[in-house]
């Protein structure tokens, strides 16, 4: 007789930049990990995601019984993979963050093309910001910068933290930040010392935008991207006043978070209902007494594509988004009435 297949779940992460994926167990401990490059493609990252995620667990041994989205494509990719959770990046960040840190206050994150700020009481969170607008605080903007200077974005971090007089470097507008950049090393600025004011401009232009108005209490969490960059975090406590912790896997959080969402919804949804909750990919995976379970494989074998309808039944003309699985409506979203609903077939 061999023993049962440990239950698993799956969150996915998909940004503009990065998509990253984790798989947890019955413990909610990260048992796979996965962050790819997007690269203007999340159905793709998607896929290549599973993938990697599927090839790092034994699938005869580990079963994943539901699978959680966020990020900016999560509806997209949520009807592709047949989510049980759809959820935002705020509440993604926050319940992974809080599980991990149970005392947390403050969450700083920024990523490749944006950022955000949430604050926590009791566990739960009670305000957050994000930008959206401006990349001068943003991993995308450091690694545009690490171009123009030659240097792998990933050294910035130790280069940073070998200055002793970190440039000042204008930090409100990117356009204004790569002007000063040039101008300084036109001057002759030591490189660790342009390197350490970038990183310096980016934790000053989150803090005096996103952070703008928010009352930040330690404990301080930091994650994202950019906080596996030493400068960024030594900049941020400097001008804090205080400890900023970074977690291993704070890039990973909100496909970590999102995961422990998708847990919670096979555990409230009991034994009768605890596949995947929606026609999607576990539709073509076998069926055990516990539900059914995620097929990594039946994801390459649909194709998937989007099109975008305008509604012309009021006045609001919603733009509204159908995915389309081998031609078959699987989901649809953007109308703001009844009367632009599309159901799927």
């Amino acid at each position: 007789m061999t023993d049962a297949p440990a239950n698993a779940y799956l969150g996915i992460d998909i940004g503009s930049i990065s998509t990253k994926g984790v798989i947890v167990d019955a413990d909610r401990a990260i048992v796979a990990r996965s962050y790819l490059w997007t690269e203007g493609n999340p159905t793709d990252a998607a896929r290549r995601v599973v993938a990697d995620l599927g090839a790092q667990i034994d699938r005869d041994a580990v079963r994943v019984r539901a699978v959680g989205t966020t990020g900016s494509a999560r509806r997209l990719v949520g009807a592709m993979l047949g989510a049980a959770v759809v959820k935002n990046e705020i509440t993604a960040h926050a319940v992974g963050t809080t599980y991990l840190h149970p005392d947390v206050r403050t969450i700083l994150e920024i990523g490749g093309q944006d950022s955000k700020i949430i604050c926590v009481e009791g566990g739960i969170a009670v305000d957050y910001a994000m930008n959206t607008l401006c990349a001068a605080g943003t991993g995308a903007f450091l690694s545009s910068q690490a171009a123009r200077l030659g240097v792998e974005v990933e050294e910035f971090g130790a280069i940073a933290l070998a200055s002793k007089r970190p440039a000042n470097i204008a930090a409100r507008c990117t356009v204004f930040a790569e002007s000063d950049l040039v101008h300084k090393i036109q001057v002759g600025y030591a490189r660790e010392d342009i390197i350490a004011g970038l990183c310096r401009a980016v934790a000053s232009n989150y803090l005096n935008n996103v952070g703008k108005g928010k009352k930040i209490v330690a404990p301080v969490v930091f994650q994202g991207g950019v906080s596996k960059n030493a400068g960024v975090v030594r900049a941020f406590e400097d001008m804090l006043g205080m400890d900023v912790l970074v977690d291993p896997d704070g890039h990973l959080m909100g496909a970590f978070g999102v995961a422990l969402l998708a847990a919670e919804a096979v555990a409230a949804a009991g034994a009768d209902a605890a596949g995947m909750g929606r026609d999607g990919i576990a539709g073509a995976a076998s069926r055990s007494a516990g539900g059914e379970a995620f097929d990594f494989d039946a994801v390459g074998d649909f194709a998937f594509k989007t099109r975008e309808i305008e509604c012309a039944k009021c006045a609001n003309h919603c733009e509204i988004i159908c995915v389309y699985r081998d031609d078959q409506l699987i989901d649809s979203w953007g109308n703001r009435c009844d009367q632009g609903a599309v159901r799927a077939g």
